[in-house]
């Protein structure tokens, strides 16, 4: 039996032959563009590594990849082809000027041997001062009623009442009547014995009244900082009335660090101010270091001695303290905020030739204002990054992060011409069949 083709047939058989060519032709090109691409992937791993290390440390190498010992990433490869260029993070001057980065300069100072504590300050204990009773008595009637209670010089405190004198005073009284001088004399020295005042004996001799009423006075300014007695109390020889301290000069207890014991000592000059009025200095000089580190703020004190005529100062106020020494030295000095501390050691970003800039390592002093000493590791006239430092630690382990993209999709493209042939030579298998398949029911279907 014949077929009979028709024009429809003819357009059915030339789609399903466009549909071969075009299948075959992607099939191809995506071939070619893996093929293409493959010989750098290649070329990229054929690249030779010295060795591995971590960007932020350039100077340690290690002979195998796996993770840095100083910084949360892994270890760069350096290729032979780029060994000669190490030279840290290259920042070009228009990113630097986009970044906000400031470069500051390594500079040698004389500098004094000077401390920034901070200190709370104290009564000074050496100048306070004593009431206490000589005699056996009662508190009559207690002037000063309550402890912190600022009090002059000859302020009365408290009046006490003695019942022991009245005997010695009357006997004195009848013997000075009785015109018997040399018994009156033993009496007046009795008197005496018995810690009766001569103001009192001689009231007794005015008024013909024996005088059973003593009255203490403040015996300086300050302020009563202890109060052991109440009214009515009995007092004994010895006892306790008040205790007063002075405000002409205070202490003030400054804690030094561990770390700078070595550099305070006794009579270093002292300026100090306080919150409430940081325009006012105050002047003195340190008196004692105290002995005892603390526990907890692993922190001595030093007892300093300020002075304060105008009283001013209050204890338990917290002030600035600078201690000053007298000698001078010479130090490499750069701005604190451009060194980088990760806890086991302290880094400064440092510019080299061209655009690169390097991580060092430095050994670090004290604090010195807004600067810090350099004990190692820089020299002066260096220049390092004072600011958007932590840009360019982040760019470092950029630099370590896409080396590992690039060879992730150097793999993926090496990959994909399989995978496209594939899907080539199937959509032309089944466009073929389709085709041939509509164009034999067709023909059937002409037939019928």
């Amino acid at each position: 039996m014949k077929h009979a083709f028709t024009p429809k047939h003819i357009v059915l058989a030339l789609l399903a032959a466009g549909l071969v060519y075009a299948g075959y032709w992607g099939g191809a090109r995506q071939h070619a563009a893996s093929t293409a691409a493959t010989p750098a992937a290649e070329a990229a791993s054929a690249r030779k590594v010295l060795y591995w290390h971590d960007p932020m440390v350039p100077t340690q190498k290690f002979d195998k990849p796996g993770k840095s010992p100083f910084m949360d990433m892994d270890l760069v490869p350096v290729y032979a082809d780029e060994a000669g260029a190490d030279s840290g993070v290259q920042v070009s001057p228009a990113l630097r000027q986009n970044l906000g980065i400031r470069m500051a300069t390594v500079r040698r100072a004389d500098v004094k041997d000077t401390l920034e504590l901070v200190g709370t300050t104290q009564f000074d204990e050496s100048r306070a001062e004593v009431l206490q009773s000589r005699v056996t008595g009662y508190v009559e009637r207690l002037h000063a009623r309550a402890p912190q209670q600022r009090v002059t010089r000859g302020q009365p405190i408290a009046t006490l009442f003695v019942p022991e004198w009245i005997a010695p005073q009357e006997e004195y009284l009848a013997l000075k009547r009785g015109g018997d001088t040399a018994l009156a004399a033993a009496a007046r020295l009795r008197m005496r014995a018995l810690s009766i005042p001569d103001a009192l004996v001689a009231e007794a001799e005015r008024s013909g009244k024996a005088q059973t009423r003593l009255t203490l006075n403040a015996p300086a300014d300050g302020v009563i900082t202890e109060l052991a007695v109440r009214d009515g109390a009995m007092v004994g020889p010895g006892v306790t009335i008040a205790k007063i301290s002075g405000l002409g000069t205070v202490w003030l207890l400054a804690e030094v660090p561990e770390a700078l014991l070595g550099a305070a000592h006794v009579g270093m000059a002292v300026t100090a101010s306080f919150a409430g009025a940081p325009q006012r200095s105050y002047t003195g000089h340190v008196r004692e270091m105290l002995p005892g580190v603390g526990t907890a703020t692993r922190t001595a004190q030093a007892r300093l001695e300020l002075d304060n005529h105008d009283g001013s100062l209050t204890p338990g106020m917290l002030m600035q303290v600078r201690l000053e020494g007298k000698q001078t030295a010479s130090r490499l000095l750069v701005p604190a905020e451009a060194v980088i501390s990760s806890g086991k050691r302290s880094v400064v970003l440092v510019a080299g030739d061209g655009n690169s800039i390097r991580p060092v390592t430095v050994g670090l002093g004290r604090e010195r204002g807004d600067d810090i000493e350099i004990v190692s590791g820089l020299e002066e006239g260096q220049k390092v990054v004072a600011s958007g430092q932590f840009l360019i630690d982040s760019e470092a382990n950029l630099k370590g992060i896409l080396p590992k993209f690039a060879e992730a999709g150097a793999a993926a493209i090496a990959s994909m011409p399989t995978a496209a042939s594939a899907a080539a030579a199937a959509s032309a298998s089944a466009s073929a069949s389709a085709s041939a398949a509509h164009a034999d029911h067709s023909a059937h279907g002409g037939k019928q």
